[in-house]
C-alpha cells in the first residue's frame, strides 16, 4: 500500500468514527427534550463496547484469514496479530482492523433510534455486546468473505451489512419492547431541530469515509464512490422536500434531513459500483420511496420512534435493488470482471443475488435479535416503568438534565 493510500484510509477512519457523535446529535435532535441524552448515551456506548469486541473476538470470527468460515481459526487468534506483544501485523492489514471496527461500532448505534423513549439503558449495555457477536460479525463475514461474496452479491459499503442488518434488528427488537405510552396519539415531534440538521451534516461529512474509504486506497474508485455520495445525497434533499411540500402543503428542515440520510443509505452499497449519473436516480428512489415507508408504521402498528425500520432498513433495499440494475463494471476503474453487471448493463443474476443476500440477512437478523430480545426481556426487562417513561429517561437511567432552564 502507498503512502497516499494510507493517509486516505486514516483520514476515512476518523471520519466515521464522527459519524457516531453525528448521529447521536441527529438521533437526540429527534427525541423529546426529556429523553435526549439516553440517546446520546446509547449511541456513545457503541463506540465505547464494541471496539472491545472487535480487536477480542469479532475481527477474527468475521474475517478469518484460513478461509475457514465463520468460526475457522482460533477463536481469539488476532490476539498475537493485533495487541498483546505489539505490531505483528501487516500496516496494510491492521488499518483496515481499525476502519472495520468503526463500521461495526455505529452499525448497533442505528438501532438505538428505533427504541428511543421506553428501554432501559441496563438492557441496551446488554443488548449491543451480544448482537454485535451474534448477529452483526456472522453477517458482515457473510457479506464480505462468506457465501454471499462466493455467491456473486456485492455491498459496496455497507448497504446489507449494516443498513438492512439494522433495520431487520430494529423491527425485531421493537415487537419485543412494544409502543411508547400515548403513541399513536399522542404526537411527539423533535425537541431541537437545529441539532438534527447538525448531526446531518456530520454525517454527510463522514459518510464520504464511509463510502470512498470502501475503496481501501486512494485511488478513482474512491473518487467515483465519492462523487456517487455527494450526488445521492443532493438528490435525495430535494426529492424528499418536494415530495412532503407537494403531499403536506411544507417544505420540512425534517423532511430534508431525512431526505439526505435516506440517500446516503441508498448509495452506500453502489457507491463504488455505478457510474455518476446513475446516483440521482439513487437519490430519487430512496428520497421519495423512504418518505412512504416511514409511514408504514402507522398503518402497521409497529412503533419506530425514529424511523430507523423506513430510512435505514427501507433505504438499504432500495440501494440493493436499485445495484442490482445499475451495476457497471466498465465505468468503475477496477479490476475487470471485479464484480457482475446489472441488469441494465447486461447482467441479470447480480440482481437475483441481491434479492437472495438481502432476503437472508433480514430472515437472520429479525429472527436472531428476537430471540436476543425476548431473552433480556423476560431475565433483567427491557422496557422502563411506566413512571420512568413518564418523567423521561434522562433523570431515570441517567439522573441527569440535558436542559437547565
Amino acid at each position: 500500500m502507498e503512502t497516499g493510500d494510507f493517509a486516505w484510509m486514516l483520514i476515512s477512519t476518523a471520519l466515521v468514527v464522527f459519524m457516531v457523535p453525528g448521529l447521536a446529535l441527529f438521533y437526540g435532535g429527534m427525541d423529546r427534550s426529556k429523553n435526549v441524552l439516553n440517546m446520546l448515551n446509547m449511541n456513545l456506548y457503541c463506540i465505547g463496547i464494541v471496539p472491545i469486541l472487535w480487536v477480542t473476538l469479532s475481527w477474527t470470527l468475521g474475517n478469518s484469514s484460513d478461509g475457514s468460515g465463520f468460526w475457522g481459526g482460533d477463536l481469539i487468534g488476532n490476539w498475537d496479530q493485533i495487541g498483546l506483544d505489539g505490531l505483528n501485523m501487516m500496516p496494510e492489514d491492521l488499518i483496515f482492523v481499525a476502519f472495520l471496527m468503526t463500521f461495526a461500532s455505529i452499525t448497533p448505534a442505528l438501532i438505538s433510534g428505533a427504541v428511543a423513549d421506553r428501554m432501559k439503558f441496563s438492557a441496551w449495555v446488554i443488548f449491543v455486546p451480544i448482537w454485535t457477536l451474534l448477529v452483526y460479525t456472522p453477517v458482515t463475514y457473510w457479506v464480505y468473505s462468506g457465501w454471499h461474496h462466493s455467491m456473486g452479491a456485492i455491498d459496496f459499503a455497507g448497504g446489507t451489512a449494516i443498513h438492512i442488518n439494522a433495520g431487520a434488528a430494529s423491527l425485531a427488537l421493537i415487537l419485543v419492547l412494544g409502543k411508547r405510552k400515548g403513541w399513536p396519539s399522542e404526537s411527539s415531534p423533535p425537541h431541537n431541530l437545529p441539532l438534527v440538521m447538525l448531526g446531518t451534516g456530520i454525517l454527510w461529512f463522514g459518510w464520504f469515509g464511509f463510502n470512498a474509504g470502501s475503496a481501501g486506497a486512494a485511488n478513482g474508485q474512491a473518487v467515483q464512490a465519492l462523487l456517487n455520495t455527494f450526488v445521492a445525497a443532493a438528490v435525495g434533499m430535494v426529492s424528499w422536500m418536494f415530495i412532503e411540500w407537494y403531499r403536506d402543503g411544507k417544505a420540512t428542515t425534517l423532511g430534508a434531513c431525512s431526505g439526505v440520510v435516506a440517500a446516503l443509505v441508498a448509495i452506500t452499497p453502489a457507491a463504488g459500483y455505478v457510474g455518476g449519473l446513475s446516483s440521482i436516480i439513487f437519490g430519487l428512489v430512496a428520497g421519495v420511496g423512504c418518505y412512504f415507508l416511514i409511514g408504514l408504521k402507522n398503518k402497521l402498528g409497529y412503533d419506530d420512534s425514529l424511523d430507523v425500520v423506513g430510512v435505514h432498513g427501507g433505504g438499504g433495499i432500495i440501494g440493493g435493488l436499485l445495484l442490482g440494475l445499475f451495476a457497471d463494471n466498465s465505468a468503475i476503474n477496477s479490476e475487470p470482471g471485479g464484480f457482475q453487471d446489472g441488469v441494465f448493463f447486461g447482467g441479470g443474476e447480480l440482481f437475483l443475488d441481491q434479492l437472495v443476500a438481502m432476503g437472508s440477512v433480514i430472515a437472520f437478523s429479525f429472527i436472531v435479535t428476537y430471540g436476543i430480545a425476548k431473552v433480556l426481556d423476560a431475565t433483567i426487562g427491557l422496557r422502563v416503568s411506566g413512571e420512568d417513561e413518564e418523567a423521561g429517561l434522562d433523570q431515570s437511567q441517567h439522573a441527569e438534565t440535558a436542559y437547565n432552564l
